[in-house]
């Protein structure tokens, strides 16, 4: 595999850059899959990986998780599970502000050459982690360090930060007919 820009095709005549930061967002599933998704194309390509999952607790063993262990994906699950169920949201913004911290931290060293910030949408819009100090973060992160973050909503300022922002819709979901999420598809 080779890291040279094909001289013909789709991306003959675009500028190349070092690093790109992409958002996944919207009502619809699929944005952290899609991030997955990036994290297998790098793994491919031999880049060092790095996933901070923000909600998703390390309790719960995903199949993702799983797998990027396998090809050698740093992986850091440091929410306590969905933070709407919570009882003490005391508890689980400081369980989110030392996420953002590490991953500031793994951003800045530029250690990895992609950072999956996953479902940090959520402790931003909910004003526990600053959006300024997001984006400010990415914005000075080294030349070769790419960003995939994700969730609902995506803030202004990190949807303004992004290369790339994909809007994914909820046309139809098998939730809505009673179906729960199903181990190897879901999670």
């Amino acid at each position: 595999m080779t890291d040279v820009p094909p001289t013909e095709g789709p991306d003959a005549g675009h500028e190349r850059v070092k690093s790109v930061v992409l958002v996944n967002t919207g009502d619809g599933k699929g944005k952290s899959t899609a991030a997955f998704g990036v994290v297998l194309r790098a793994s491919a390509r031999g880049w060092k990986i790095a996933v901070v999952q923000f909600l998703k607790s390390g309790k719960w063993h995903v199949g993702e998780e799983e797998a990027a262990k396998r090809i050698g994906v740093d992986w850091w699950s440091i929410g306590e599970g969905f933070t709407w169920d919570s009882e003490d949201l005391s508890e689980d913004e400081a369980v989110a502000r030392e996420a953002w911290s590490h991953a500031k931290g793994l951003i800045a060293s530029g250690e990895h050459r992609l950072v999956v910030l996953d479902e940090i949408t959520y402790p931003m819009n909910w004003a526990w982690i600053d959006e300024n100090d997001v984006v400010g973060s990415i914005e000075r992160r080294p030349p070769h360090v790419n960003v995939v973050a994700t969730g609902r909503d995506a803030p202004q300022g990190l949807v303004d930060a992004a290369d790339t922002v994909t809007e994914m819709v909820n046309v139809k979901h098998a939730f809505d007919r009673g179906v729960r999420a199903l181990r190897g598809i879901d999670y």
